[in-house]
């Protein structure tokens, strides 16, 4: 494979930690960025206090990242979780959720497009729970609700243009904080990040070149 520039928003994260690690194993050449502090010297760029809800943050780390060739791919990993009832949840935090979830990869994707020519490709990483939210999952499903939205939305704006817009939908990922939060669950059931890694790689490749606007669950057997 030609080696592609990708770039991976919230890097420093355990699923953006797999999604650079499985990119750099496919042979591209990844920048990554973050609002907490890292620095993986296996990237080409690791940017970090990169504020992703901030569009002139953005805008600044993607005239780092313009310097380092053709834009091929983004991946918007970036975002967080809050469980809450609707009854008994703060209010704030469905504008905080939406924040993180969705307004990064919103930003992310308008400081993207200018560099992404034709055969370039996006991946957001939504939620199955955005399909139908439980109990504690209102605000955390609609903010992803707009990932897909999003994705649907920009895939049918860019299909001309011959740039790729796609979502994954994944279920309970096996992170040490899920394990955390839920001791006494199966972890076998859930979806690692090096799978879910795998299949935002797919989407990036030429073998996915006919897929766009579409919305993949990848929900392991929860």
């Amino acid at each position: 494979m030609t080696a592609r520039l990708v770039v991976v928003t919230g890097a420093a994260g355990v699923l953006g930690r797999a999604v650079c690690a499985e990119l750099l194993n496919a042979g591209h050449v990844v920048a990554g960025i973050d609002l907490a502090p890292f620095a993986d010297p296996a990237l080409a760029l690791s940017l970090s206090a990169i504020d992703l809800t901030d569009a002139a943050s953005v805008a600044d780390a993607f005239a780092r990242i313009e310097a380092l060739g053709a834009l091929h791919g983004l991946v918007n990993v970036a975002g967080g979780f809050r469980w809450e009832t609707i009854t008994e949840g703060d209010v704030e935090s469905w504008d905080f959720l939406y924040r993180i979830n969705l307004r990064t990869a919103l930003n992310a994707v308008r400081a993207a497009l200018p560099l992404l020519g034709t055969g370039g490709s996006i991946v957001n990483v939504g939620a199955a729970g955005a399909i139908k939210a439980g109990a504690g999952m209102g605000a955390y499903a609609a903010s992803k609700s707009g990932v897909a939205r999003l994705t649907e939305s920009l895939a049918e704006e860019l299909k001309d243009a011959g740039i790729r817009v796609n979502a994954v939908l994944p279920s309970i990922i096996d992170t040490p904080v899920n394990r955390a939060d839920m001791p006494n669950a199966e972890f076998d059931r859930w979806v690692s990040p090096a799978a879910l890694a795998g299949v935002i790689g797919f989407l990036l490749s030429d073998a996915a070149a006919p897929i766009t606007g579409a919305l993949i669950p990848v929900t392991g057997r929860v």
